[in-house]
């Protein structure tokens, strides 16, 4: 092979990566427009890298809970998390904003970025004089979205050497207080980039949400990572009629969840005046259409749920027990397989799909969860031990519930 097509194929090995890995869905809401008064900050994460756990860290100037690969054993790459000042941050890779003439060969830093902002900072003007004085350039192409405890929340649209801020408080851009980001930004080439269709299919979610009062964290967890619509072709799986035990095999490519999606963080913050230690970050792990939404607070400590973290093998056990589910949704492993989900297997005709039996148990978390934080925003803070009491409760009910699922599939 010559010089000229060997380094075509390495391109051509980049793109394929670039579109089949990274294509998160990611959001921002304003607090002013949820129905609660609480901005949320949403990553729908697709990734190489299945196996996800969450972690603890006490090694900055905040502690904070992160999102991190579970091959990252110390945690040097956080992917999504908030700390104890209640500033949060995600990001979604982009692919339209580093410039032609830019040849830097540093890459792929957004997860050690996103580490030192949680360690340090507490509001997004923080964050954006973190992004100031760190030495460029930076290694990022990128859309970072921000929250914090005060009515900050802005997406800012970075490469190696500019940023530019998208404020979701700003009407003249955010008109229904939410922004959407994919993996593209806004002040790129527009024909570059990916994921306009999923972007198109947030937007429509998004919109009707606003319009209906119903931008809340549920929606975001149960509408959105979980959507089986497509903008495009003007497909919704979830209104099928598909029969149980049938195998029914669809196209799956440019949905929001799609055969890389690993998991999802979703940040509740707080309104001004409330105190931090109230956010709650909520996270599925493995698969958003086989695993199930569970809740943690960082004032809760350094306990967190015994599925959400390393076990002895040092993976999450429910990311495991997500995964293995997930290989009954995509049956054919050789080939092409990964792009044909089994639609009977997620919904079907007699309500026993992965997502019919998904819904309902996690309402269920949802209705405890909002019990107990609504007591605890009396109290203005997260009383420890009956934190950990909950986390037992909620991890069990989680973990019975993808044991039973594995056992009748």
């Amino acid at each position: 092979m010559s010089r000229g097509k060997f380094l075509i194929t390495i391109v051509l090995i980049v793109l394929v990566s670039a579109t089949n890995y990274y294509a998160c869905t990611t959001a921002i809401v304003s607090g002013k427009f949820t129905d609660d008064g609480r901005p949320l900050l949403f990553k729908h994460r697709d990734a190489s890298f299945e196996q996800n756990r969450l972690m603890f860290f006490d090694d900055g100037r905040f502690t904070y809970i992160g999102m991190v690969n579970s091959v990252d054993t110390d945690g040097k790459e956080v992917w999504g998390g908030s700390n104890s000042a209640g500033f949060a941050i995600i990001n979604s890779a982009s692919y339209n904003l580093k410039s032609e003439n830019d040849t830097s060969a540093l890459i792929d830093r957004e997860g050690i970025i996103m580490k030192i902002a949680l360690q340090n900072c507490k509001t997004v003007e923080d964050f954006e004089e973190l992004l100031n004085n760190l030495d460029k350039p930076l290694g990022v192409e990128t859309n970072f979205g921000v929250i914090d405890a005060y009515g900050g929340c802005a997406y800012f649209e970075c490469n190696n050497f500019n940023y530019t801020i998208i404020d979701a408080n700003d009407p003249s851009v955010a008109p229904f207080g939410y922004l959407i980001r994919t993996n593209y930004s806004f002040n790129g080439p527009q024909e570059k980039g990916y994921g306009y269709i999923r972007y198109l299919t947030a937007e429509q979610l998004f919109y009707n949400a606003a319009a209906t009062n119903n931008l809340n964290y549920r929606f975001l967890l149960q509408d959105v990572s979980r959507c089986l619509k497509h903008s495009l072709i003007g497909v919704d799986l979830r209104k099928n009629n598909y029969t149980e035990f049938e195998r029914t095999f669809v196209t799956f490519e440019d949905y929001i969840v799609r055969y890389s999606s690993v998991s999802t963080i979703l940040v509740h913050g707080v309104k001004k005046g409330e105190s931090p230690k109230l956010t709650t970050i909520w996270t599925i792990l493995g698969f958003q259409l086989s695993s199930v939404a569970m809740p943690v607070w960082v004032d809760a400590g350094k306990n967190l749920p015994s599925g959400l973290i390393a076990d002895g093998s040092g993976l999450a056990p429910i990311c495991d027990k997500a995964l293995m589910l997930k290989r009954k949704c995509f049956p054919v492993s050789r080939g092409s397989g990964k792009k044909y989900l089994d639609v009977s297997v997620v919904i079907n005709d007699k309500n026993t799909g992965f997502l019919q039996e998904i819904l309902p148990v996690e309402k269920e978390i949802f209705d405890l969860s909002d019990e107990k934080i609504k007591k605890w925003r009396t109290l203005v803070h997260i009383p420890k031990q009956e934190a950990q009491n909950f986390y037992n409760s909620v991890n069990e009910i989680v973990t019975g519930f993808l044991d039973s699922l594995i056992n009748k599939h």
